[in-house]
């Protein structure tokens, strides 16, 4: 993998391994942010077959030997789970919170295009041609840029909701409320004009790390056997570790021709 890319995707895959754990522990989808109906044939069946999926996908990044298979597989499974946010947007698209849900998925899916994009052997087949290498690289920059204006305004939209996820001990929570999701949108903006892009990338996933950090790490500490504050701490940990791949995969911009390997 590409040593500027590695310390990144080395968080995305731990990322991905932790949520494909709690899958197989629960036997269960990651909650809201995996919106699979209830009545869905088989539905714990694709449940562990997820778990599995993401564990050993995530696994497989820290190999040369799998990690271009490994990013062969993440690539589609990523994309479904951003459609499973599909349906909500056509039912409510007047609703924030739809739209909020969709880009937080679609982030996921930019830095696995991204690791796709870099790994992939780019002459392999026609379409692989097409998302790989610096386009494709650009193409899910774009997506991640697009895709964090509506997780800012969620900020603006919901600050009650916002606010109460803020530590107590933390001053000025409404402003910080605000003041995060505008940094948000920045950040999103300046992705998609070309404005140290790279450096807005890196900002949104040190704003999103520090949330993990202080927001779900101590209610996991608070409730160790509660379900919901792991998943949201390994969502959140998937989240920034996405954003901290599309950040180093703009610096590399490299094509498959000169990707160097190594265990």
């Amino acid at each position: 993998m590409n040593r500027r890319l590695q310390p990144a995707l080395t968080a995305f895959a731990l990322g991905l391994i932790g949520l494909g754990i709690l899958a197989l522990i629960y036997g269960d989808f990651a909650l809201v942010w995996q919106p699979v109906p209830p009545s869905l044939p088989g539905r714990t069946a694709l449940a562990y077959a997820s778990g599995m999926l993401m564990l050993f996908g995530g696994i497989g990044l820290f190999s040369r030997v799998s990690a271009v298979w490994s990013a062969r597989l993440l690539f589609p499974y990523l994309f479904v789970w951003m459609l499973l946010k599909v349906p909500a947007l056509i039912v409510a698209p007047k609703m924030e919170a739809v739209w909020l849900g969709f880009g937080e998925i679609a982030v996921l899916f930019a830095a696995g295009w991204v690791v796709l994009a870099t790994l992939a052997e780019t002459t392999s087949t026609p379409v692989l041609a097409l998302i790989s290498g610096e386009r494709g690289i650009r193409m899910a920059t774009m997506l991640f840029g697009i895709s964090l204006i509506p997780i800012g305004l969620s900020h603006i939209f919901y600050t009650k909701q916002t606010v109460d996820l803020i530590p107590l001990w933390l001053p000025f929570r409404p402003a910080l409320a605000y003041l995060t999701g505008a940094a948000q949108m920045l950040c999103g903006a300046a992705v998609l004009l070309s404005i140290f892009p790279r450096i807005a990338a890196a900002i949104e996933a040190a704003m999103v790390g520090l949330f993990a950090m202080f927001v779900w790490l101590p209610a996991i500490l608070a409730a160790p056997k509660t379900r919901l504050p792991w998943t949201a701490f390994f969502i959140t940990w998937f989240f920034a570790a996405s954003a901290w791949v599309v950040s180093r995969g703009i610096s590399t911009g490299v094509s498959t021709n000169n990707v160097s390997t190594s265990n």
